[in-house]
């Protein structure tokens, strides 16, 4: 066994859409990935289902894993002949400490790439609107690590260079020592009237900011308890502002949507309600495992009227299963059906004209394709092909955990009747308390048939949208909340 490869990949700000094209190839690849804190998470849905996740973010009051650990870890895995990936927010090379990194590995002769990301010091404000430099208001921007080694983590800077010579100013992570960085820029030249702007979990949906001057940001950072991770950008450019902020005028911009899974497929609605705006944590993670094809109903598929589909990933394996075996499609001559629009539009993708649950008539021969029975309990005179099995991924059961504890979830969204009920056992199998947790939510389902499977588990539903569709649901979600009812269909 030879020794493997270490990437050291800048994740960015956190908009999941600002990783680099080599560094999401390099999570596609990895065997190891050891990641921090403020690495969206969701970038690790990207890695093979046989990747080691290992967490070593830090928080201000404690370290899951010391540098000297990370550091050793990865020489470790090296040799151990695997791909690992250090996935740190932001680039690596800001504030990340990936030079003492590369040196542990360049002792131990270990081949590794460094791959830059964007840093938060320069995102974040143009997501809050501010670019960091302009002809008539910064020529100069520096970026500034607000905690360090000295006594009592006050930073030791050269605080007159700054006051007087630079533009801008970036300071990162800085909101416990604010007033110690206003007071020292004042004193030091910067005019108490200097505009400044915090910005708190920039590039994410859930991105706040919080304007004022130098003279007056800290009493205001104090008290609307304004917290890490941040960036405080100082400087006139900040005023620019008011004419260019464009993300937080997204419609969904706040919206922190915890969205029910139902397949281990990237997600259309979860990628739609981002470009929106909103921040989308999805759950539960699935791992699929294929099942054996079933040669009987492969020998009579010609004779069904209606086969419907019960995911995304069952139309692919079902018509695998006819091509591999020589089955002619053109044999089908059924009115085909799917549990939801990304069944559908799977379907379509192959030249059919399906329809949704909801317009399937009773009566006719009828075929389920699916990964399981608890979607086809209803129809008991139905034939039933499994085409695989699918299990939650409990690896990500802690990577879970910490998004809930960074996020603010105020809209739950099922996207189809097959979503809801894994979707709570997998909750209460998490520790959740489900029927107190969507209380304080707003839930939604996409149509009559999967509301009806939120009342009949006796939850309360918010409502749902016109059409089951991803558009629509971005309509709905930009109203008013309406009040919760049993069923309210």
């Amino acid at each position: 066994m030879g020794t493997g490869k270490v990437f050291l990949v800048g994740a960015g700000p956190g908009d999941v859409g600002l990783i680099t094209v080599k560094g999401l190839e390099a999570i596609k690849q990895a065997g190891v990935i050891l990641y921090d804190r403020l690495a969206n998470p969701k970038l690790l849905e990207f890695a093979p289902d046989n990747c080691e996740l290992i967490y070593g973010g830090k928080l201000p009051d404690r370290h899951f894993l010391r540098q000297e650990n990370i550091n050793d870890v990865l020489v470790a895995k090296a040799l151990e002949g695997k791909t690992v990936i250090r996935l740190k927010g932001g680039d690596p090379g800001v504030f990340g400490r990936v030079g003492e990194e590369a040196e542990a590995l360049a002792n131990h002769q270990i081949p590794f790439e460094i791959v830059p990301g964007i840093t938060s010091g320069m995102a974040a404000p143009l997501y809050a609107g501010i670019p960091v430099t302009h002809r008539e208001h910064a020529e100069s921007f520096t970026v500034v690590t607000a905690h360090d080694k000295s006594q009592e983590g006050k930073p030791l800077l050269d605080w007159a260079s700054l006051a007087r010579g630079m533009d801008t100013i970036a300071f990162y992570m800085g909101v416990r020592n604010l007033p110690y960085i206003c007071e020292n820029l004042v004193a030091h030249g910067k005019p108490a009237e200097t505009p400044v702007i915090l910005i708190q979990w920039g590039t994410f949906g859930r991105q706040k900011t919080l304007q004022g001057t130098l003279a007056d940001i800290a009493a205001k950072a104090e008290k609307a308890k304004f917290s890490n991770p941040a960036i405080i950008l100082v400087g006139y450019v900040a005023s620019l502002r008011e004419k260019i902020s464009w993300f937080e005028k997204k419609p969904l911009h706040g919206r922190q949507i915890l969205l029910a899974r139902t397949s281990e497929g990237e997600s259309e609605l979860a990628k739609e309600l981002m470009r929106q705006g909103a921040d989308v944590i999805e759950f539960p993670r699935w791992k699929r495992i294929a099942a054996p094809v079933n040669e009987e109903i492969m020998g009579t598929i010609s004779s069904y009227q209606k086969i419907l589909f019960t995911s995304p990933e069952s139309v692919e394996e079902f018509f695998t299963a006819l091509k591999n075996h020589g089955v002619d499609i053109r044999k089908i001559t059924a009115d085909l059906f799917g549990f939801s629009i990304k069944t559908i539009n799977a379907l379509k993708e192959r030249g059919f004209i399906p329809g949704l649950i909801d317009e399937m008539s009773d009566g006719g021969k009828m075929l389920v394709v699916g990964d399981g029975r608890a979607q086809v309990q209803k129809y008991e005179n139905a034939d039933f092909w499994k085409t695989s099995d699918k299990k939650v991924d409990e690896q990500f059961f802690s990577i879970f955990k910490r998004m809930m504890d960074d996020a603010d979830v105020n809209t739950v969204v099922f996207p189809s009747s097959a979503s809801v009920e894994p979707f709570i056992t997998a909750l209460q199998k998490f520790g959740i308390e489900t029927e107190s947790f969507l209380k304080n939510v707003q839930v939604v389902g996409m149509g009559k048939q999967t509301m009806g499977e939120v009342a009949k588990l006796g939850l309360l539903g918010s409502g749902m949208p016109k059409k089951a569709t991803k558009e629509a649901l971005v309509e709905y979600l930009t109203g008013p909340w309406p009040e919760k009812t049993p069923a309210n269909r």
